[in-house]
């Protein structure tokens, strides 16, 4: 149900066609955020519009609100949040680093406790398989062991020992949830990890691969504190380790020149929380590179926020009328960035597709890149 088709290739960039039940995913592609079933100030209509394919949800916090169980009896995540397209949820990985302070990790699995309530909730292979078969989300992630980016041998080979046994005992579990005649129809995705040192990322992913033939495998505990070279190098490592014939998802980077030199390393997939993230803080993406719209530069700037932007954002209004609604605190400014940042995302990634089909991806990739840093300010 979730085969994966290559198109077009140059050096190590790929076009290709990720197919799902609820609709095919041309790659490579960015996947909207939406951690709590919602990608923060936009609504499905809006990412119907700007072509978006496939979107995520986070099973930790969907679980805490409103309950994976009610999500299940309202009749799954595609449903609940209007959107008919695939979905992924990530299954909890990340927040074993995030919320370090609010956790405690055994051979079992995780205790956290709730930033919402206090309340203690152990989250395990099996736990997790059953809250993301409640969802209903068509790709679904291993629960895995994330550490900082700048660990140690020791530390990363620890975690990612621990998510290899993790990864079998979603595997059995998934399996068992799914000879059930009303399961939801999903593929689980295993994680590479293994931290910025290349033997561990080349041992994890031979073991994965000959632990069973997954629809897709996802890169993870990137963009965790790492300097950028060696988050790249890993992508190289990755490329040569993991099957060519599979979807690549690499988690949790969104930053557009990281999309960017992502795709000429191999990957087809990205997520990040990133482009709403930045618009809640009055920064946009550009072709230039990343402005700050509190800036007072801005204040009777007449032009759009991207000249070469066809979202909705620029297409109806000014860098000068975005900043007025930052500066009085309207949350329509918030919203038409998030727009904005969003939409500039998948449609880099479509324009990187469309140069991988034409044979010409190296060539833009190196011109794209040489503009977005030679003008870019973030101010």
């Amino acid at each position: 149900m979730f085969p994966f088709e290559i198109h077009a290739t140059e050096q190590r960039a790929r076009a290709g066609t990720f197919h799902t039940p609820r609709g095919a995913v041309e790659t490579p592609a960015f996947m909207p955020v939406g951690t709590l079933a919602t990608v923060k100030g936009l609504d499905p209509d809006d990412l119907r519009a700007m072509r978006a394919q496939m979107v995520l949800a986070n099973a930790y916090h969907l679980h805490l609100r409103p309950g994976d169980e009610l999500v299940r009896q309202l009749g799954g995540l595609h449903r609940f949040m209007g959107w008919e397209g695939p979905i992924l949820t990530d299954s909890g990985g990340f927040q074993v680093f995030s919320l370090e302070g609010l956790r405690d990790i055994s051979e079992e699995g995780v205790q956290f406790r709730s930033h919402i309530d206090g309340s203690a909730r152990l989250f395990t292979p099996e736990s997790v398989m059953a809250i993301e078969t409640n969802l209903g989300a068509d790709v679904i992630m291993q629960f895995d062991h994330v550490v900082p980016g700048q660990a140690d041998v020791a530390t990363a080979r620890d975690a990612m020992e621990r998510s290899l046994r993790w990864l079998d005992r979603c595997r059995v579990e998934f399996d068992r949830l799914h000879l059930a005649p009303d399961a939801p129809r999903q593929t689980l995705f295993p994680i590479v990890q293994g931290g910025i040192h290349a033997e561990l990322r080349r041992e994890a992913a031979a073991r994965i691969a000959a632990m069973h033939r997954w629809d897709g495998i996802a890169i993870g505990g990137l963009s965790v504190g790492e300097a950028k070279p060696d988050m790249y190098a890993m992508l190289e490592v990755c490329d040569d380790a993991i099957p060519r014939d599979r979807p690549r998802y690499l988690m949790g980077v969104g930053f557009p020149e990281d999309l960017v030199e992502g795709v000429a390393r191999g990957v087809d997939l990205f997520d990040c929380v990133a482009p709403t993230r930045m618009g809640r803080n009055a920064a946009a993406f550009t072709a230039d590179g990343r402005i700050n719209l509190r800036n007072a530069r801005f204040r009777a700037d007449a032009g759009p926020l991207d000249p070469d932007c066809h979202c909705g954002a620029c297409r109806r209004f000014s860098r000068a009328y975005i900043r007025h609604l930052i500066i009085c605190d309207e949350v329509m400014g918030l919203r038409l960035l998030s727009l904005h940042n969003v939409h500039f995302l998948v449609a880099l990634m479509r324009t990187a597709r469309d140069a991988i089909r034409a044979g010409r991806f190296t060539a833009w990739s190196q011109d794209w890149l040489a503009r977005y840093h030679s003008r870019s300010s973030d101010s």
